[in-house]
């Protein structure tokens, strides 16, 4: 197996653990409803319903980067390497293990250092996520197979993560929430 798809399962495998881990202590906690913030109760079920079809997603996407492309012969946009996916998972991966128990912080004690540092942390994410949609838009005609699922995975991935998530969410949480 080629060192660079290696390390970009291991990224995916600590990361992804990392999340799920963030998730289980965060919510077991307790105030899995003030995580809401002001987001209307009208609009939540949109968010569960995105949030099962983005986590889905990402079994669309990840296994075409991780398994279907040659690491030694990707590029992206005809100039970057497969590692322009290390670092785009990382800003997915990094940041969603912290969102939870930055929240958590926010949460119980409001401040605007930690509002901005939490939207900070969201943007990552979006920033991520944007660059493994731009990667796979971006690969032109190498790995034709598996890049429609691949893409239609990272739909609802991207209006969780870009939209929801770095935008919407923090515009229906303020920083003085409690």
């Amino acid at each position: 197996m080629q060192i660079g798809r290696r390390s970009l399962i291991v990224l995916n495998a600590i990361g992804g653990l990392a999340v799920l881990a963030s998730y289980a202590v965060g919510l077991s906690a307790g105030s899995a409803d003030a995580l809401w913030g002001g987001v209307p109760e009208s609009w939540r079920p949109l968010y569960n319903v995105n949030m099962l079809l983005a986590a889905a997603g990402y079994f669309l996407f990840a296994p075409y980067i991780l398994l279907r492309l040659d690491a030694e012969r990707t590029r992206v946009l005809g100039r970057f390497g497969y590692g322009f996916f290390h670092l785009a998972f990382a800003l997915v991966l990094i940041p969603s293990a912290l969102w939870l128990p930055l929240t958590g912080r926010m949460l119980a004690s409001p401040s605007l250092g930690l509002w901005i540092l939490v939207r900070l942390d969201l943007f990552a994410v979006a920033l991520g996520v944007l660059g493994l949609v731009i990667g796979v838009l971006g690969l032109g005609r190498l790995a034709p197979r598996g890049r429609g699922w691949a893409i239609l995975g990272l739909a609802p991935f991207a209006l969780q993560t870009v939209v929801l998530d770095a935008l919407v969410w923090p515009a229906f949480f303020p920083w003085s929430a409690s």
